[in-house]
């Protein structure tokens, strides 16, 4: 048998009802968008449409606000280096962001140092809260930009984009939102009219992998001054050249109108589920990762002391698949940046596991587990 699946802030499983409109454009209604002349391609058109419609409704924007990309990854890269030639035009080089934001971000904002921008990286405290007062210290009239993600991969800890708000809300900057981990999770912040842009991406919300978009809500009558990224075709606004891949696109849409009408159940499955892991595990003492107040409920970062992470990954590989990070940075064998700037460190810090979960997850057999545990914990002493 497979292992229970708790690595959900990696990807997510598809929905039956999603991978069934999926298979439906991709098999029967495979028309281009882009050809509207004949059936065919109306009836293509009409489907992405729809999923703009349904993705928009999510955070209470225009479907005219909505470009799909490939994913947030692509959608990050598009609204920040998308900005560099208003900022270089208009001398408002100073870009802010979060330390904890995810690669997608800090990558493309450390290559526009080499042009000459300037980065402030925003502190969190011990629970994974970025500093709102450390943000009003930062804003400057050069101030281009502030990119605070909504809801962090690592721990589920969610950004006080409430506050941000309100610190922005006399400055011209632009407001970008990573919001991959909390897209259809958590409604609220999302909505909020003075967040410029949004990035998501469909594989973080039971969708297909490989698509994404970028929301982008205009301020007065203008939408942010973005440039493409890539040219050829003009599709999506100007902004992301390419035949549209509709299946994907009416895969992102269908998720995203089921996640707004399964929200509470899901929620309510979560936390029923998270209920059930911690006490399980309450025998060994763990320490948690990130304020839980602020944490969604499919989501637990925590150290089990006296087990490194790597060895914990190992022992229960045959009972449940988690990671020890962001899925991302797997590959690589260096700390966490999320919990180093929390102020984690030491045995904690290399004991540290990720555990997501989602309405989809499969029983566990936590007696097991805590056996398997018991055992691992007794050969480390």
């Amino acid at each position: 048998m497979m292992p229970a699946y708790l690595d959900c802030n990696a990807t997510t499983p598809v929905e039956k009802e999603v991978a069934r409109e999926v298979q439906r454009f991709l098999v029967e209604e495979f028309g281009n968008p882009a050809s509207p002349v004949h059936m065919y391609g109306t009836i293509a058109r009409m489907g992405v449409e729809k999923a703009r419609r349904e993705v928009a409704a999510v955070v209470s924007a225009k479907p005219d606000d909505v470009v799909f990309t490939s994913g947030a990854t692509e959608s990050n890269n598009l609204a920040l280096l998308g900005l560099m030639e208003s900022g270089l035009s208009s001398g408002r080089t100073h870009l802010i962001c979060s330390v904890i934001e995810h690669k997608a971000v800090l990558e493309p904002l450390e290559s526009l140092k080499e042009l000459g921008f300037e980065l402030t990286l925003l502190p969190v405290d011990g629970n994974g809260v970025v500093s709102v007062a450390s943000l009003k210290k930062a804003l400057r009239p050069e101030t281009l930009c502030v990119s605070i993600m909504h809801v962090n991969n690592e721990t589920g800890v969610v950004q006080p984009l409430d506050e941000v708000v309100q610190v922005l809300e006399q400055h011209p900057a632009w407001l970008h939102v990573d919001a991959a981990q909390g897209f259809g999770k958590e409604l609220d912040l999302l909505r909020l009219p003075r967040i410029d842009l949004i990035s998501i991406s469909a594989h973080k919300i039971f969708g297909p992998k490989g698509v994404g978009a970028l929301i982008r809500r205009r301020r007065g009558n203008a939408y942010p001054p973005l440039k493409p990224l890539m040219l050829g075709g003009g599709q999506e606004q100007g902004l992301r050249p390419g035949t549209l891949p509709t299946h994907s696109i009416v895969g992102l849409g269908a998720a995203a109108r089921i996640a707004q009408r399964d929200y509470e159940v899901r929620r309510d499955a979560c936390q029923a589920f998270k209920k059930e892991l911690l006490a399980a595990l309450e025998p060994f003492e763990v320490v948690i990762h990130g304020e839980q107040r602020r944490t969604l409920p499919h989501t637990v970062n925590l150290s089990i002391p006296g087990v490194e992470a790597h060895s914990v990954l190992a022992a229960l590989k045959n009972l449940l698949a988690f990671s020890n990070g962001s899925a991302c940075t797997a590959h690589t064998q260096e700390p966490s940046h999320v919990l180093q700037a929390m102020g984690v460190k030491g045995q904690l810090l290399d004991e540290a596991i990720r555990l997501s979960w989602c309405h989809l997850t499969s029983r566990v057999d936590w007696p097991q587990v805590v056996s398997v545990l018991v055992q691992l914990r007794g050969e480390a002493k």
